[in-house]
């Protein structure tokens, strides 16, 4: 009888703890995942504009706050992006800290950004700034931000 114990305890053990994954390693992959997605984001603000990057990584009730407007939904994201981006802006960043939920679901990044322009006689600008960024993991399991 004693035998058939440890056997029920070494079973259920093995069943209960075969999730190998801890807390904190599942923490590392999430925060990579949205390293990975902000480094995807900028290369394609670099490759291919910032009106499709944003356009791309916004959810579809995303906020932006831009010139002291709060622009509510992708549709309008895109549309605002479309109608303020001029010829030659560049915008590049790298975040310098991100944080997940515990859940998985959520997270946030902030570091800084690179923003240049030409002026109105075609010098070219600089401003330089902190951004933050607000994650949230889709149904499909993509990272869309909900906040820039």
């Amino acid at each position: 009888m004693r035998k058939c114990l440890k056997i029920i305890a070494i079973l259920l053990t093995g069943l209960f703890g075969c999730d190998s994954t801890t807390d904190a390693e599942k923490m590392e992959e999430w925060k990579a995942e949205i390293l990975a997605v902000e480094k995807e984001f900028n290369d394609m603000a670099q490759k291919e504009g910032l009106t499709k990057a944003f356009e791309f990584y916004a959810a579809e009730d995303g906020v932006i706050r831009r010139k002291r407007k709060v622009i509510k939904g992708k549709v309008a994201i895109a549309q605002w992006y479309k109608e303020d981006v001029r010829p030659n802006e560049t915008l590049t960043w790298k975040p310098t800290f991100v944080d997940v939920s515990e859940a998985g679901d959520m997270a946030y990044t902030y570091g800084e950004f690179i923003f240049k322009y030409p002026d109105s006689i075609g010098n070219m600008k600089t401003n330089t700034g902190i951004f933050h960024t607000v994650w949230k993991r889709q149904t499909n399991g993509s990272w869309k931000f909900v906040w820039d």
